[in-house]
């Protein structure tokens, strides 16, 4: 069983120091590729690091919602050079109005112009949206939008936007959020996802699944993607081993169609 970590941070402070053990657990738990997201200036170079050091990490960066504000001048023109010369996705990009202090109109602005650069360069998009569906909409159905695709990654929407997002070419990556009994429209989203739509991942260091939970001082990794991708199965009435397969596929064509 092959499976694909379609949004992981290893460059993260508390998954950096042990990468090398992270990436061998990843690999014996049947993980193969991890796509590895930047979220801001000053760690787009480990994660390039990472994708150079191991080959199963494929390498994406973008400037999240939630460090726009620390953007320097030169981040736009950082960012596509980067992107020229490694051949990464774009991502973690998008749109929070969840977490305080939130400026829409700084958020959108980055948002946009990163769509806008994945369009150009004809890179896929990975996209983090909280209690920003309405606009994210808006920016989809009226911008030029990447030819490659795009991902809502640890996808929180509901289900009745599943079917026009993947209209505008989205794929819907879930994560261990989807295994908490709290979580009402994660089961309803997961089952309104086509099968060719459909990824999974940890997005570690965070959003760890709850039966690795019983571990509590240590962060969410890769290797507990299998316990993410168990719950879509269940939720969707299929054997974990097809949910491996279909992601695995899915991931693939999506982040390394060239591979």
């Amino acid at each position: 069983m092959r499976l694909f970590d379609s949004h992981c941070h290893l460059q993260d402070a508390r998954l950096l120091p042990a990468v090398d053990d992270v990436v061998r657990r990843a690999a014996a738990a049947g993980v193969e590729r991890m796509l590895c997201c930047g979220s801001a200036e000053d760690d787009w170079n480990d994660v390039l690091g990472a994708s150079e050091r191991y080959p199963a990490v494929i390498p994406a960066l973008g400037l999240h919602p939630w460090y726009v504000a620390e953007r320097s001048p030169k981040w736009m023109k950082m960012l596509r050079a980067l992107l020229e010369l490694s051949g990464a996705s774009v991502g973690e990009i998008g749109l929070d109005h969840w977490r305080e202090p939130v400026d829409e109109e700084a958020q959108e602005e980055a948002f946009v112009a990163q769509l806008a650069l994945a369009a150009e360069l004809g890179r896929p998009a990975s996209i983090h949206c909280l209690k920003a569906w309405g606009k994210m909409m808006e920016i989809l159905q009226t911008r030029k939008l990447p030819a490659a695709g795009m991902v809502f990654h640890s996808y929180a929407g509901p289900a009745e936007l599943v079917a026009p997002l993947a209209e505008l070419g989205a794929y819907f990556s879930f994560s261990g959020s989807i295994t908490r009994e709290g979580n009402k429209r994660g089961p309803k989203a997961v089952a309104a996802v086509p099968w060719d739509r459909l990824l999974v991942e940890t997005d570690s260091p965070d959003l760890k699944p709850v039966i690795a939970e019983k571990a509590p001082d240590s962060p969410n990794e890769p290797a507990n993607l299998v316990h993410v991708a168990a719950m879509v199965a269940r939720l969707r009435g299929a054997s974990v081993e097809e949910v491996a397969a279909r992601t695995w596929q899915n991931a693939v064509h999506l982040f390394t169609p060239n591979a």
